[in-house]
């Protein structure tokens, strides 16, 4: 078998990668990339790998959320904010009422391509290429729009630089501390009843610090006064994660350092692709979708190419079933057990959950969402496995894009505020709803 480089992807078919106009420009692009800083380093890569680890094991729990695919408009700090804000109170719901630590990863920094079942989109006649994310083109249907331009993986890696700036100046800079918990509650959530329930949780949380204190225990530390914050985003353009794929001075190991986290699609795990080959490489820790088209030998030869020492944290199976969960998850699990693979186990009760309102609206609805993630549970718990985590598409806007949750959205409220380029999202409060769910069934 031939040696594993950062290049050695190129001799596989690489699917779901745009149909680049100019190959020199494209090149340049990359070269550009690749003299770029990383946007995460390797020693944060081996601490979240380390986390994963605890939640394989049931001493933690993962928490992955953000958008379907980020848009470069909304890289501000205010957008950036409100999307931490959700996921911060959604992981003190989880570990304060669930009673374990949350491993809190966000869609975020890099989640700027996507893929797409067709090359090309035909309206009216007209077919252009398919929008493929801002980092490939633009969704407006003009043919300009739609050309796939290199440049903009250089832009996307700027935006990605600056959200983790602002990432990290919020998690490490006070406003991740526990002291904070009412400020994270979002305006239009706080009169909502789980707005409420949040504001009660968070004077429980007012009365343990204070109580610590009282005692002689030093609340000013990183672990009251700071949040891990990890990223995660599909790798799947090659040339990207190629670029930002450097050799570690310490361990002299390889690590994809666009995000700390990236996972391979349903669509891209194919055993002989390009996507395979590269990410078999690279020290990150890895996430790996399966739905229900899957081949359970298949996900076997994977998770053991992908994970070939079974190292705990290494892989992450994110599976996204819908309303067949119950017809394919035991047989996965039992697999896994059999094999004696070392996997976290993620629900991402999205995917399979989405369908078109009579209004023309791509939507999902809160209580297929719930449903898919109390089987999730239900049959770890019946297979005597480990139900390790969560994965989400959701925001801290006031979005109108999933049905149902505690406003009770109907499909005719969908236009009110219906935002996404994508794939429809949680808003705040459906999120913070599902986090307290989630909590009760963390416990047991």
């Amino acid at each position: 078998m031939a040696e594993w480089t950062k290049k050695s992807w190129q001799n596989f078919e690489a699917l779901q990668q745009p149909n680049w106009p100019d190959a020199e420009a494209y090149e340049k692009s990359v070269a550009t990339i690749a003299k770029l800083p990383p946007l995460v380093f390797a020693g944060e890569i081996r601490a979240m790998k380390k986390d994963l680890a605890a939640a394989s094991r049931g001493d933690a729990f993962l928490l992955m959320g953000g958008d379907c695919s980020e848009d470069f408009e909304n890289c501000t700090a205010p957008h950036i904010r409100e999307t931490l804000k959700i996921i911060l109170q959604m992981a003190v719901v989880l570990s304060y009422a669930g009673g374990k630590p949350v491993v809190k990863v966000g869609r975020m920094a890099g989640q700027y391509a996507k893929p797409r079942s067709a090359d090309l989109e035909t309206i009216d006649g007209v077919s252009l290429p398919s929008y493929r994310g801002d980092m490939v083109n633009s969704p407006a249907f003009t043919k300009e729009s739609r050309t796939p331009d290199p440049a903009r993986m250089v832009h996307g890696y700027h935006l990605s630089a600056a959200t983790m700036n602002i990432l990290r100046a919020f998690t490490k800079g006070g406003y991740g501390s526990l002291e904070r918990v009412h400020a994270w509650n979002n305006e239009f959530v706080k009169a909502s009843p789980m707005g409420r329930n949040y504001e009660r949780l968070g004077k429980s949380i007012d009365r343990a610090l204070n109580f610590m204190r009282v005692v002689g225990i030093d609340t000013n530390t990183p672990q009251f006064n700071q949040a891990q914050f990890y990223t995660s985003h599909e790798a799947l353009l090659m040339g990207y994660e190629e670029a930002l794929t450097r050799k570690d001075s310490i361990t002299n190991e390889w690590y994809d350092c666009s995000a700390h986290m990236v996972w391979i699609g349903d669509r891209t795990r194919q055993l002989d692709g390009a996507h395979v080959e590269f990410l078999s490489g690279v020290k990150n820790p890895i996430g790996m979708k399966v739905g229900p088209k899957h081949d359970l030998d298949v996900i076997c030869q994977l998770a053991r190419k992908l994970n070939p020492e079974n190292e705990a944290g290494r892989l992450t199976l994110i599976t996204r079933f819908g309303k067949d969960i119950e017809q394919h998850l035991p047989g996965l699990i039992r697999m896994v057990k059999r094999e004696g693979l070392d996997v976290v186990w993620c629900c991402d009760p999205m995917h399979g959950n989405t369908y078109t309102a009579e209004t023309g609206h791509k939507t999902r609805n809160f209580n297929d969402i719930l449903q898919e993630i109390q089987c999730f549970f239900e049959i770890h718990w019946a297979e005597g496995s480990v139900p390790g985590g969560v994965h989400f598409e959701m925001t801290g806007q006031n979005v109108t894009e999933c049905t149902g949750g505690g406003r009770n959205i109907i499909a005719q409220n969908l236009a009110e505020n219906y935002q996404t380029n994508c794939d429809p999202r949680l808003n705040a409060e459906q999120s913070l709803e599902l986090a307290f769910q989630i909590s009760e069934m963390i416990r047991g």
